[in-house]
C-alpha cells in the first residue's frame, strides 16, 4: 500500500510538471492568457504529488517496511531514528526523490513570488524551463530509478546504509544543504534562458533573481563546508578535502557561481559583461547536472559515489542538451549581447572583477581537467590513471594566492579608473596588516614562500574589508553591515578566516604514530597523549574497540574501530581534541590482537582547523546580510524591475 501511494505520488508529480509546462507553452505560443493561471494548478499538483511520494518513503523507512526494495537495501531495524530519516537521501533512488522534491519547492516558491507577472513572457519562459528540468527528474523516478519497487519476499531485516553514512549527525544536514544549493541554481538558470528567448537582455532579470542566486550559492557553500567537516570527523585520515572527483564536482559550480555573483555587479553598474555573465550562469547549472552524472553513473570510484546504475547515459545526455541549448541561445543573441561600454582602465573595480572572474574560471578549468583526464584516458585505451593531490596543490596554489590579492585590492578601487596615489593611501592599512600577519607567522615558525605569502594576503583581505566597513559605518551605522557591499565584506572576512585555517592546517601540521600500553605517553608538537585503557564491547550487532586517550590539558578522548557484520572492513572513528589554536586528531590504526593491551595510535596536530568552520559561519552570515536591502522600502521581490 505504501509503495502504491509513493508510485501515485511520483505519477502525480510527473503529470503536474507536464501539465504546467504544456499550459505555459500553450499560453506563450497560442496567446491564451487564461492558460498562464492554469499553470499554478498544475504546479501545486506537482508539489502535492512529490510530497506524497516523500512521505510514503519516510513512512516505509520508519515502519521498517522491508517489502520495499529501497528500504531493504538501505535500512535496518536497529538504525537510530535520525539516520532512518536521512536514509531517504542515502542511496541513489531516494537522493533523486529528494532532488525532485527540493526542485518542486523552488518552482512553487518562484511561481508564487512572481505570481502577479505570470502573464509576462519572461516569467512564463522561466517557469517553463524550470518545469522542463523537473519533468526530466520525475521521468527518472518513474522509470529507471523507481524508488518504490517491491520484493516478492520481504527479508526479516535490511542491509543498512554504508557505515560511513550512519555515524555522524551531519548525514542529516550536509546532503540537504548541498541539494538546496545544486537545485537552487535552477531558478536563475530558468530566467537566464527566458531572457535569451525573449530578447530582454537588460539587467532587470538579474536584479529580480539576485536573492535566488544568493540563496543557492549560500546553501552550496555551506553544503561543501559541512561535507568537509563531516569528512574530517568520520574518515580517520585527518583531512577534510582530498580532491576526490565527487568533491570536485560540487566545487566546480561553486567556482563559476562565485564568479557570476561578483561579475554581475559590473553588468548592473556599467551594462558590461553580458555574454560573460550569462555564460557563467548557464555553466553553473550545467555543472550541477555534470556533478549528478559523476555521482550516479558509476564511472568513478569514490567514497561519495552512489551505487552504479543505468542512469549515466540519461544524465550525460541531459547535460549535453543543456550545453547545446545554452550555447545555441547565446550564439543566437550574440549581437544583442554586445555591451555598450568597455573597461576604461585595468586599475578599476570592474577591471578587478574581470580579473577575479578569469582566475575563478581558470581554477575551474584546472580542476575539471584533473577530474576528467583519468576518465578520458580510461575510455580511450582502458588504462586507469589517478590525478592526485600534488597536481591540484601545485596548479592551484598560485591561482589561490592571486585570488586573495584581487579580493583585497578590489574594495580599494573605484569604478572606471583609480588614481595610483589614491590606491596607495587606501592600501596602507590593509598592507600593514598583511605584512604584520606574515611577520607574526614567521615568528611562530611558519616556513615556505607560498604559505607565508598566503597568510599575509589573507590578513590583507581582512584589512581591506574592515576598512570598507569602518568607513561605511561612519555614514550609516550598523546598516553598513547589510546590503550587497556590507554583506560582501563580511563574507570576504569569512573567506580570509577559512584561508588561514586551510593554509595553516595543510602546511604546518605534524604527525606521529605510537604503539602504547596503558600509562605510556607519546608527544607530537608539544602535545602529550597517554593511553589509559582499552574497551572491547558489543553495541547491538557491531563490535566496537575503543581506546581511552588522555590529551594533556584537553581531557579524555576515545578513538574507536567498529566492525559491522554487514560490512567487510572495520571502520575507524577518530576523536578530535579541538581548540581555537589547533586540533589534536586521534585515530586507532588497527584492532589490537586478542589478549593484547597494546594499541597503535596515530596522532595529528592540525593548526587552526577550527578557523575553517568559523570562516564558513561568517561567510553564511555575510550572505544573509547581503540579502537585506539597505533601503527597506525597496521592492525586494524584484518584480518591478523585470521589464527592464
Amino acid at each position: 500500500m505504501i509503495a502504491l501511494l509513493g508510485t501515485i505520488g511520483v505519477g502525480a508529480g510527473l503529470v503536474g510538471a507536464s501539465g504546467g509546462a504544456l499550459s505555459l507553452a500553450s499560453a506563450l505560443f497560442q496567446k491564451r492568457i487564461d492558460y498562464h493561471r492554469r499553470a499554478f494548478v498544475w504546479i501545486w499538483l506537482m508539489v502535492a504529488g512529490c510530497l506524497l511520494a516523500v512521505l510514503a518513503m519516510e513512512i516505509a523507512i520508519l515502519r521498517d517496511d522491508f517489502s520495499m526494495e529501497y528500504v531493504a537495501n538501505n535500512s535496518t531495524r536497529a538504525t537510530p531514528l535520525l539516520y532512518k530519516i536521512a536514509t531517504l537521501w542515502g542511496a541513489l533512488e531516494g537522493s533523486l526523490l529528494l532532488w525532485a522534491f527540493v526542485l518542486c519547492i523552488y518552482i512553487a516558491a518562484a511561481a508564487t513570488s512572481f505570481r502577479r507577472r505570470i502573464e509576462d513572457p519572461l516569467v512564463a519562459w522561466a517557469l517553463l524551463t524550470m518545469l522542463t528540468v523537473c519533468i526530466f527528474f520525475f521521468f527518472l523516478l518513474a522509470a529507471p530509478a523507481d524508488p518504490f519497487g517491491t520484493l516478492a519476499v520481504a527479508p526479516l531485516d535490511g542491509d543498512g546504509l554504508n557505515p560511513l553514512l550512519r555515524n555522524h549527525p551531519l548525514m542529516a544536514i550536509h546532503p540537504v544543504m548541498l541539494y538546496l544549493g545544486y537545485v537552487g541554481f535552477t531558478v536563475p538558470f530558468g530566467f537566464a534562458v527566458a531572457a535569451l528567448v525573449t530578447g530582454r537582455l537588460g539587467e532587470g532579470w538579474l536584479v529580480a533573481t539576485r536573492v535566488w542566486t544568493l540563496i543557492a550559492w549560500a546553501c552550496l557553500t555551506m553544503g561543501i563546508l559541512l561535507g568537509a567537516w563531516w569528512s574530517y570527523e568520520v574518515l580517520g585520515w585527518g583531512g577534510y578535502w582530498a580532491w576526490d572527483p565527487v568533491e570536485n564536482a560540487s566545487f566546480l559550480p561553486w567556482l563559476t557561481g562565485t564568479a557570476f555573483i561578483h561579475s554581475v555587479l559590473v553588468q548592473e553598474r556599467r551594462g558590461m559583461l553580458r555574454v560573460w555573465n550569462l555564460s557563467l550562469l548557464l555553466a553553473t547549472f550545467a555543472l550541477t547536472i555534470f556533478g549528478t552524472f559523476l555521482t550516479r553513473s558509476g564511472v568513478i570510484d569514490s567514497v561519495h559515489e552512489f551505487s552504479a546504475s543505468s542512469l549515466g547515459p540519461l544524465l550525460l545526455g541531459f547535460f549535453a542538451a543543456i550545453v547545446l541549448v545554452s550555447v545555441g541561445l547565446v550564439g543566437w543573441r550574440g549581437d544583442q549581447l554586445r555591451s555598450p561600454g568597455s573597461i576604461d582602465s585595468p586599475v578599476s573595480r570592474e577591471g578587478a572583477f574581470l580579473g577575479n572572474n578569469l582566475l575563478f574560471t581558470l581554477m575551474a578549468f584546472v580542476i575539471l581537467l584533473g577530474t576528467l583526464f583519468p576518465l578520458v584516458v580510461e575510455a580511450i585505451n582502458g588504462d586507469q590513471l589517478a590525478v592526485g593531490r600534488p597536481y591540484f596543490d601545485r596548479m592551484l596554489l598560485p591561482i589561490g594566492v592571486a585570488l586573495l590579492l584581487v579580493m583585497g585590492i578590489a574594495p580599494l578601487l573605484t569604478w572606471r579608473s583609480t588614481d595610483t596615489q589614491v590606491l596607495g593611501s587606501r592600501a596602507l592599512f590593509p598592507a600593514a596588516l598583511g605584512a604584520g600577519t606574515m611577520v607574526f607567522a614567521l615568528w611562530l615558525g611558519a616556513e615556505g614562500l607560498g604559505p607565508v605569502l598566503g597568510l599575509g594576503l589573507a590578513g590583507f583581505v581582512i584589512g581591506s574589508s574592515c576598512r570598507v566597513l569602518f568607513l561605511s559605518s561612519r555614514r550609516n551605522g550598523l546598516k553598513s553591515l547589510t546590503g550587497r557591499a556590507g554583506g560582501g565584506m563580511v563574507a570576504h572576512i569569512g573567506v580570509s578566516l577559512l584561508a588561514f585555517g586551510f593554509i595553516a592546517s595543510t602546511s604546518f601540521s605534524e604527525e606521529g604514530e605510537f604503539q602504547l600500553s596503558p600509562g605510556e605517553v607519546g608527544t607530537v608538537a608539544g602535545h602529550e597523549v597517554s593511553f589509559v585503557e582499552l574497551e572491547d564491547v558489543m553495541e547491538g550487532p557491531n563490535r566496537v574497540v575503543r581506546a581511552q586517550i588522555e590529551v594533556k590539558g584537553r581531557g579524555l578522548y576515545a578513538p574507536a574501530i567498529t566492525q559491522y557484520p554487514t560490512f567487510g572492513r572495520p571502520i575507524a572513528t577518530p576523536s578530535v581534541a579541538t581548540s581555537f589554536i589547533d586540533d589534536v586528531y586521534l585515530t586507532l590504526v588497527a584492532i589490537p590482537e586478542e589478549g593484547s593491551e597494546l594499541v597503535v595510535v596515530r596522532v595529528l596536530v592540525e593548526p587552526l582547523v577550527g578557523w575553517i568552520w568559523l570562516g564558513g559561519f561568517v561567510i553564511a552570515l555575510g550572505t544573509v546580510l547581503a540579502m537585506v536591502p539597505l533601503n527597506r522600502k525597496r521592492n525586494v521581490s524584484g518584480e518591478s524591475v523585470l521589464a527592464k
